[in-house]
């Protein structure tokens, strides 16, 4: 199977909403308003056009993913950084390397632009292929209460992590019911 993977375009919109809802209806972790949160980001200055990517099969899109700006606020620093969410394939295609391709590309991308980390809340036996590891180990939090084994963060670019610690400051869709 060939995979493109390219920008989302505004007439994709629709069918991104369709592919995301379809690709976490059975995700049991899920309050299922993925598709929600995406337009809402969408509408925000944490939308980076450049990171909201589709992958495509005979110009069928089959996955998504969507990188957005987020902060990490220490005592005496601001820092930038991205999130990772959500990634989503169409179920049909999942296990066959989509949101692979995906994530890999989303972490060229990202660092080429500049980016030196990302997050992840996420699956602990996933992400950590893609470079996550445990935030808590770098002195992040999450401002979520989830446990720490799925809040993660990878290195976009060497030293990306060196001297980063504090709390994640997401954009307000990520906090709205």
């Amino acid at each position: 199977m060939k995979i493109i993977i390219r920008e989302e375009r505004p007439a994709d919109f629709s069918v991104v909403r369709r592919l995301i809802r379809s690709a976490f209806a059975a995700e049991k972790f899920s309050d299922h308003q993925e598709h929600v949160l995406v337009e809402r980001l969408r509408r925000t200055d944490a939308f980076i056009p450049s990171l909201a990517l589709v992958a495509e099969t005979g110009e069928k899109p089959i996955g998504y993913l969507l990188m957005s700006r987020v902060f990490i606020r220490s005592k005496t620093s601001r820092t930038e950084s991205l999130a990772l969410a959500p990634v989503a394939v169409l179920p049909e295609y999942q296990r066959q390397g989509v949101g692979t391709n995906l994530i890999q590309e989303a972490h060229k991308r990202a660092a080429a632009s500049g980016y030196r980390s990302s997050l992840v809340l996420g699956h602990p036996d996933y992400y950590p292929r893609f470079g996550y590891q445990r935030a808590d180990r770098f002195g992040i939090v999450f401002p979520f209460d989830v446990p720490a084994i799925y809040c993660m963060v990878a290195e976009l670019l060497p030293g990306g992590l060196e001297s980063l610690s504090g709390t994640v400051d997401y954009p307000a869709p990520f906090y709205e019911p």
